[in-house]
């Protein structure tokens, strides 16, 4: 089972790369992801072996709190702790700074004795060291597990400060990393503005109409069932079948599509959207954690939790970072002795290498930009499942897609009705389809239905999967299907007319009666399924980065050829079996030479679409959680593949400027504050600029991450 927990006390990446390996050791546990940047952990594990105690108590002997996430709803704010952790953190700040200026002044000017200037700056020093207490309560604690963090850096170096009488670099130390941190969690706190938007587009309460009488409940009282009232302007609380009324819905902010959609009675409206222009009264379907705006916050949080391949080797850097840093201060300490110089200057410059060193910016250089990422994406109707995912849709070089209702509208019409015997009629042709549950053979009757007269009740009606019908009326038993299964059931094909209009790029349903020696042709029924108005626009988008598009269908190949010459589509697999196209996925990927991504309906295409390496469910509207999916296009748009690859790719652009710059930045700083430069210029680093410094790594990296929010998905 796969479980979610708040982890509390983490403040690097060495923090979480301790829990993470805690956990991953019990017995039972498949996986365990921590998230530095949620404080949180996701743990996949079997109940059988292990417990959600096992887990907590891991947690807690490696020095930290876990406690289990108990919001099943998803509407806690997922900024709230870090905006908490934002003001904890400026009040630090201000109050270190308070102290820490006249502390500085002090020390650099001569206007007081030195006897009486030390007394003063170890008076200054003390509530700098107060208000900061929890750098040295963690940072000790977690080095006596030897297991230490940053904040042991930042103790160690502090501490040594102190008892070397450098009263006013330790103030200074402690202020600008608290300074650092302050906008660190500041900048934090923006990540998750995407799904905050969403949050807060639900309304708190919702007026239901019970037993004729009208009143206004909390959100979470809604049942399903209940009639539930909207006026203009108010936003829709729960997902649900309009029973009464018209209007037009904005769904922006599920979708990302700023055209307002047309409702009438029968059509679905969905959580977080607003009713722009009329009265509505509609029946609520899904309430609580089963509403698209909860399934698309799970799947973002979810996907913010996971971690992508890329970030494996900075979680592996990251978690025997910090002691190697103390170890290389020892040495430098050490060498720095033998240098001949003094213990006191010796000791300053390890403290250097003690303070600018930052685990922290190696830990948030994936999951900001992931964060970042998903929730952009969510904003725009892309929901990707997992950061795992987000990697893979970088390298897509392969995108097959299905033909009906991802190309196509999905809602196929009849076109023509030939009858090649005197009995056939479209009457009849509905009737042999009548319990069928194919798009075909629904199209079918509901054109019947539009004319006059009766549709004949089948007395017995069997459904072939991929092939077609047999329908018994009377004495005389009918097929209806494709011309494969006409021929496996030895129907005498002659007619030209058929392929004529399959040439047209429409599909034809065959209809004989049955006999002893096979039976001849009755009558066709061809129905055209036409291109989407975006589908056109999105292959040309793909082509244009680069990206192969193959169309991928179980129609015949005159009908394939014809949507594909209208599309602009190179290449047409057509008359493929439901069950085989894994089989065509396979092929494609050419035994992993093509990154392929399979893009249907996610329901009948599922196969394909696990044996992808990014299977993508396309105009899912409100069922945003189809287990096959890796990604979920809730738009009815295929443009929106192209921008799913889009943002994937800026995504791990943004990742490995992060990670260059948070490897850069220890790999460059670490020697220059272990002294390296000073045989050629006799400069050393001062350990409150090596503060200012390692601060300022952090900011950068997430910084960075959250230009990611500007990104223009839509501009062609």
């Amino acid at each position: 089972m796969n479980k979610k927990y708040d982890v509390k006390g983490m403040g690097c990446a060495a923090c979480s790369a301790r829990v993470e390996k805690a956990v991953s050791t019990l017995p039972g546990v498949q996986k365990a992801e921590v998230n530095l940047l949620a404080n949180s952990m996701v743990v996949n594990f079997d109940e059988k072996v292990c417990s959600s105690q096992d887990i907590m108590d891991a947690v807690s002997n490696a020095g930290y709190e876990a406690t289990e996430d108990e919001d099943e709803t998803h509407r806690t704010d997922p900024g709230e702790i870090t905006k908490e952790h934002a003001g904890e953190m400026k009040k630090r700040f201000l109050i270190s700074l308070i102290f820490a200026v006249p502390l500085f002044v002090i020390s650099m000017g001569s206007f007081i004795a030195k006897p009486t200037s030390y007394i003063v700056e170890a008076l200054l020093v003390i509530p700098i060291i107060a208000v900061n207490y929890k750098y040295y309560k963690v940072g000790f604690s977690q080095l006596v597990r030897k297991s230490p963090n940053m904040d042991s850096l930042v103790a160690v170096g502090t501490a040594a400060a102190v008892l070397l009488m450098y009263f006013e670099s330790a103030g200074m130390i402690l202020t600008l990393v608290t300074l650092g941190k302050f906008l660190e969690a500041r900048a934090k706190g923006k990540t998750g503005e995407s799904i905050e938007k969403l949050i807060h587009m639900a309304p708190e309460t919702a007026v239901v109409i019970r037993d004729g009488e009208r009143e206004e409940v909390p959100l979470e009282e809604i049942r399903i069932g209940d009639r539930v009232a909207v006026k203009p302007g108010d936003s829709i609380p729960v997902d649900g079948v309009i029973l009464s009324g018209t209007t037009s819905v904005d769904e922006s902010a599920l979708t990302g599509e700023s055209i307002p959609v047309d409702k009438k009675a029968g059509d679905e409206v969905s959580s977080a959207t607003v009713n722009l222009s009329g009265y509505i009264e509609f029946e609520a379907s899904r309430i609580g954690q089963d509403t698209t705006l909860s399934q698309i916050i799970r799947l973002v949080d979810e996907a913010g939790s996971s971690k992508a391949p890329i970030a494996r080797l900075a979680d592996k850097v990251a978690g025997v970072f910090v002691p190697v840093v103390m170890a290389i201060a020892m040495v430098v300490f050490v060498l720095w002795l033998i240098a001949g110089v003094g213990p006191s200057q010796a000791a300053m410059i390890a403290i250097s290498v003690l303070v600018i060193s930052c685990p922290c910016a190696l830990g948030l250089a994936t999951p900001v930009a992931i964060m970042v990422g998903t929730g952009k994406g969510a904003e725009n109707g892309i929901l990707i499942k997992s950061a795992e995912s987000l990697e893979q849709a970088h390298k897509i070089d392969t995108v097959v897609l299905d033909k009906t209702g991802t190309i196509t509208v999905g809602k196929p019409e009849v076109t023509d009705v030939i009858a090649l015997d005197d009995d056939f009629s479209l009457l009849l042709a509905a009737g042999i389809e009548k319990y069928s549950n194919h798009p075909l053979a629904k199209a079918i009757v509901a054109a019947a239905l539009e004319k006059p007269g009766t549709i004949p009740e089948p007395e017995q009606s069997q459904e072939i999967p991929g092939r077609g019908v047999c329908a018994t009326m009377g004495k005389r038993t009918y097929l209806a299907g494709n011309e494969a299964f006409m021929g496996e059931k030895g129907i005498k094909m002659d007619s030209g007319e058929g392929h004529e209009l399959s040439a047209k790029g429409k599909t034809v349903v065959y209809f004989a009666e049955q006999e002893e020696d096979g039976g001849s042709l009755a009558g066709i029924v061809a129905l055209r399924d036409g291109p989407k108005p975006s589908s056109l626009k999105a292959v040309t988008m793909l082509e244009g980065m680069g990206i192969d598009v193959i169309m991928l269908t179980g129609d015949n190949l005159a009908t394939a050829e014809a949507i594909k010459k209208e599309v602009g589509i190179d290449r047409a697999i057509a008359q493929v079996l439901p069950q085989d196209k894994d089989k065509v996925i396979e092929e494609i990927q050419e035994g992993g030479q093509k990154i392929v991504a399979m893009v249907g309906d996610g329901i009948n295409d599922a196969p394909a679409i696990i044996r992808s390496d990014v299977g993508v469910a396309i105009g899912s509207g409100t069922d945003v959680a189809l287990d096959s999916a890796d990604v979920v296009l809730v738009r009815d748009d295929l443009t929106d593949v192209a921008r799913m690859i889009r943002l994937s790719r800026a995504v791990i652009s943004n990742i490995k400027q992060n990670l260059f710059w948070a490897f850069f930045y220890n790999v460059i700083g670490i020697p220059i504050a272990a002294g390296v430069l000073y045989p050629l210029t006799g400069w050393l680093l001062n350990p409150m600029i090596g503060a200012a410094c390692m601060s300022l790594s952090s900011v950068c990296v997430v910084t960075n991450a959250l230009r990611l929010r500007k990104l223009k998905l839509y501009q062609n």
